[in-house]
């Protein structure tokens, strides 16, 4: 496994491959349905939200509260494909890759590689394992959203696939993985 420095820079982000299993090591902004729906509002307001979104990794996930004296609580990816939609905002935004569960669809394939972002995905339904690989977790905006408000997250050692590449090519859907995903 390779190790990943986040926020990568461009560069990097074009050199990997789909397919290819990494750890995760640095920050990420959590970003799910009403994040991403309250970010589109205030787009279409033509106002800026109040956190920058250029050269970061969005993460697809709801943080649990932290328990009392612990910096956070447990952590993982959600279904990426019900954030497609906002993926032409994202990536407008500055948004260098996308990390959470599950398949996409072609066309968020064919967004990816317009941006020159990659989508990276995760195992779902193992949040508590997830938290020893998060160092810190804090509230950056919009905290009335509870646990779908924007977190920074510091991630160390978190396991992640590149799903989608830089050039658009989905492993998920490819015929090189015997899981492989179809369009419904």
């Amino acid at each position: 496994m390779r190790k990943l420095k986040l926020p990568p820079d461009s560069e990097r982000v074009r050199e990997l491959a789909a397919g290819e299993e990494l750890l995760l090591y640095g920050e990420v902004l959590t970003m799910r349905d009403a994040a991403l729906g309250r970010l589109e509002a205030l787009d279409s307001r033509g106002e800026a939200p109040p956190f920058t979104l250029a050269g970061h990794v969005v993460f697809h996930a709801g943080p649990t509260p932290a328990p009392e004296g612990s910096s956070r609580g447990v952590i993982g990816p959600t279904t990426s494909a019900r954030m497609d939609r906002f993926l032409p905002l994202l990536f407008r935004m500055g948004v260098r890759a996308t990390l959470g569960k599950g398949p996409r669809s072609s066309e968020a394939a064919a967004e990816h590689a317009s941006s020159g972002a990659v989508y990276l995905a995760a195992v779902g339904g193992v949040a508590a394992l997830y938290a020893d690989m998060v160092e810190k977790i804090e509230v950056v905006a919009w905290e009335d959203l509870g646990p779908e408000a924007v977190h920074r997250v510091v991630l160390e050692g978190f396991p992640a696939l590149v799903a989608i590449d830089a050039s658009g090519e989905d492993y998920l859907r490819s015929q090189h993985n015997v899981f492989r995903c179809r369009d419904k």
